[in-house]
């Protein structure tokens, strides 16, 4: 089913706030390490489960990978930001 657009600029947005804690926290994990890939892929069944609720179609894959993607970069960088 096509998504409107306020419904997948929604997941999209919540594909962001779901991943900005996770970029967070994975700052202070060494990097390639077990944790360090389970927070990278933590949000997405999440994701998953919230584009099954919308009813939407696999056409929305991307939009929220790359939410989740952004959320990511701007929760790694939090920390270098505030000890500034």
């Amino acid at each position: 089913m096509q998504a409107s657009i306020p419904v997948r600029n929604g997941l999209v947005l919540l594909a962001f706030i779901a991943s900005v804690p996770c970029g967070y926290i994975r700052q202070y994990y060494r990097k390639y390490s077990f944790m360090w890939f389970l927070l990278i892929h933590l949000p997405i069944p999440f994701i998953v489960l919230m584009r099954f609720a919308a009813g939407v179609d696999w056409h929305l894959i991307p939009y929220t990978l790359g939410g989740s993607l952004v959320g990511q970069v701007v929760g790694g960088g939090v920390k270098p930001w505030r000890k500034r």
